[in-house]
């Protein structure tokens, strides 16, 4: 770990937003000025531009590299909950910011650094500040991941997470692909897991509207 030299920066990025099943990862990194020049220097970008062993490789460094490294996992229930019950605004995005937040709060932050899902990401910013007692600057920007090596580190971080959580769920279930509904293995998995059992699985995220394409449509038409 680096010292505690010049302000503290936080990088915040998800991971699992789109897929169906398994949870969405929120990750958070905070380093110190040195820490940030060490993250430049190994390179670190979008972990979606990444081998999964380049990630591993990499994430393993950032652990190291990090003051502190904080990580939460959203259920697809709590996932669901929002989608299904929330108000305008107040939605998966909605979810998403208040999480950020939260790890954010974990991370003592003079400034952080936000991959924005929202379309608007000044309201992302936003929310993510509603959740903080302390009053640090918040740069919130699409594609942030790929511009600032502190999100990259969060990117890495949350997909290594994701990763080993959905690793997890297809040991003690079943090969079911990456769990994105752009994946045929997955919507093979999930249309023989519902006529097996007779619902969906609990690991799945329920108010994706693919079920609906999964009751009306072919596998070749995915």
């Amino acid at each position: 770990m680096t010292g505690n030299s010049g302000r503290r920066t936080v990088g915040l990025d998800d991971a699992g937003r789109g897929s169906i099943i398994g949870p969405l990862v929120i990750g958070g990194v905070a380093v110190d000025d040195e820490g940030l020049r060490r993250l430049s220097e190994i390179g670190v970008k979008d972990s979606k531009l990444l081998s999964p062993a380049g990630r591993t490789r990499l994430n393993l460094m950032i652990k190291d590299i990090a003051d502190k490294v904080v990580v939460r996992k959203i259920s697809p229930e709590e996932i669901d909950k929002y989608v299904l019950k929330g108000i305008k605004y107040k939605r998966l995005n909605y979810l998403e910011a208040i999480t950020m937040g939260q790890v954010a709060a974990d991370l003592d932050p003079d400034i952080i650094y936000v991959d924005a899902s929202d379309v608007d990401p000044e309201r992302f910013g936003r929310d993510v500040r509603s959740t903080l007692s302390k009053d640090a600057e918040i740069i919130s920007l699409h594609h942030a991941d790929r511009i600032y090596p502190i999100v990259s580190a969060a990117s890495i971080v949350a997909k290594c997470e994701r990763d080993a959580a959905v690793e997890k769920i297809a040991e003690e279930h079943g090969y079911f692909g990456s769990g994105y509904p752009s994946d045929t293995r997955t919507i093979r998995f999930l249309r023989d897991w519902r006529s097996t059992h007779g619902e969906m699985p609990s690991f799945s995220r329920k108010s994706w509207k693919t079920w609906k394409k999964i009751d009306s449509k072919s596998l070749d038409e995915f």
